[in-house]
């Protein structure tokens, strides 16, 4: 999904229901977009539902997809990516894939990695957010993909509604601002921040890949990424 052009990119044309072949074809088409998103999102789920799993109910997402959204046109990828991945972490949600005693440790570690940034003036490394917690890298970075997840879900859901929006009946001005409401967003975001959204949303890279091409830390690259989210939130709510 295209950050700069697929967002911008919405639909003037009433949406068309499809029939059931119209359907059928499109979801093979649109079936490598669920398992590119599949992919992405594994490595933030620790192994709470299987490959499998995931991309059935992403499917289901897809089909809802072209359900609202009708023939797809140059803006559905976008759209439908973000449905799919929302049905995901809906059901994610629904199962309480995170038991309490995780939920727990995650608010802690943002607490504490709060508290940090006010002491130090300036966002922790990893080492140093470690250290004041007394765990390991690997349990710092499980608590920060964590809680990441419930980050992406509502942000992809205010999203996915500004495309719902724009593509059933806005005006061509008000179409105009919906496009330059999600390009303003990103200018909220400083050089590294928007990269990251491009590689994970644009490239649908993992955090694990965007950290080698960044040559930072999974952590690190969550921690970007959830705070980038958050800005361009707070901006289009």
């Amino acid at each position: 999904m295209d950050m700069h052009s697929d967002y911008a990119e919405v639909s003037s044309t009433a949406a068309r229901t499809l029939d059931a072949a119209e359907e059928q074809r499109w979801l093979v088409e649109y079936a490598p977009l669920v398992k590119r998103i599949v992919r992405q999102l594994l490595s933030q789920v620790s192994g709470a539902m299987d490959r499998e799993d995931m991309e059935q109910i992403g499917l289901l997402g897809l089909l809802e997809s072209l359900r609202r959204y009708g023939t797809p046109d140059p803006g559905f990828g976008g759209y439908a990516a973000l449905r799919v991945r929302g049905a995901i972490l809906d059901e994610l949600r629904r199962q309480d894939w995170r038991p309490r005693t995780v939920r727990q440790d995650s608010h802690r570690t943002r607490d504490a990695v709060r508290a940090l940034t006010r002491q130090l003036g300036r966002e922790p490394t990893e080492a140093e957010a470690c250290a004041a917690l007394g765990i390991e890298a690997d349990a710092f970075q499980a608590h920060l993909l964590a809680e990441n997840a419930e980050t992406i879900a509502s942000f992809d859901e205010l999203v996915g509604e500004m495309h719902e929006m724009a593509a059933a009946g806005q005006s061509p001005e008000e179409q105009l601002m919906t496009r330059r409401s999600l390009a303003q967003a990103l200018t909220q975001l400083d050089e590294r921040e928007q990269r990251v959204i491009q590689l994970y949303y644009e490239f649908e890279l993992s955090y694990r890949e965007i950290a080698a091409v960044l040559d930072l830390t999974e952590a690190r690259i969550c921690q970007i990424n959830k705070g980038a989210l958050r800005k361009m939130k707070a901006f289009l709510g």
